[in-house]
């Protein structure tokens, strides 16, 4: 008999065996108390670290405890090799893993699925248990402090924070906007990466430019002869 059963079997009274109706509604309770859906857990530990990987497992802490027949308070053991949700979409995904110490939401599946977890098709169920938490599943966190490092979106616009670094790696890309702000020194290209910048429209500079290591205001020109007169236009 599971905990939840003896839990219900404790609020037993003569008026809630009284009449049939009763004691058919008795009979659902104490049934229903042993369906598991959804529980509290908290993340023990994780075999990914964040990196570009398959996604991976968590060890889980239930975190609301087993009532017995008694009213005996029980915690529940660890919860190990437990998936995990990621939103991922063919080999498109936002890698975000779980870390030690998040306290999520994971729910209970109706069925055995380990044969599921091993062979990544259709598999029957491997036993006859059913709403185990063997057959947890981790899907989010529900309870957590601020975060340091965060995409945001709100009426204002999208942020992205990192206290880091951002990188991005493509081919090619590509920003369409009216208006770009750069605040902050900009490299454009070191070594074997360096390239060519092409501008379509003028360049404004209110500081120093230096091509090639020259000064563009203080260079000088030599076999100049000196008077009143200027050079010509660049050619």
């Amino acid at each position: 008999m599971s905990a939840q059963t003896k839990s219900v079997l404790t609020n037993l009274t003569p008026t809630s065996i009284g009449t049939e109706t009763s004691r058919i509604q008795f009979l659902i309770k104490a049934a229903l108390s042993g369906i598991r859906t959804s529980i509290p857990v908290k993340v023990i530990s994780v075999t990914n670290t964040g990196g570009v990987s398959p996604i991976g497992t968590v060890s889980v802490q239930p975190l609301v405890s087993a009532l017995d027949g008694s009213g005996q308070v029980w915690q529940h053991g660890t919860i190990y090799n437990v998936p995990y949700m990621r939103i991922q979409g063919g080999s498109n995904a936002v890698i975000l893993d779980p870390q030690v110490g998040d306290i999520g939401i994971a729910t209970v599946c109706d069925r055995d699925i380990s044969g599921v977890k091993n062979t990544q098709g259709i598999s029957a169920p491997a036993s006859n248990r059913k709403f185990d938490f063997s057959d947890m599943v981790y899907l989010m966190t529900i309870i957590g402090a601020a975060p340091t490092q965060y995409v945001e979106f709100n009426a204002s616009g999208i942020t992205i924070l990192s206290p880091n670094k951002v990188t991005i790696n493509a081919p090619v890309v590509e920003i369409d906007a009216p208006s770009i702000v750069l605040n902050g020194a900009v490299t454009q290209g070191t070594g074997s990466n360096a390239g060519n910048a092409t501008f379509g429209g003028s360049m404004a500079v209110t500081g120093d430019v230096t091509a090639n290591g020259t000064s563009v205001h203080t260079h000088k020109h030599g076999g100049v002869q000196t008077g009143i007169g200027q050079t010509g236009v660049p050619v």
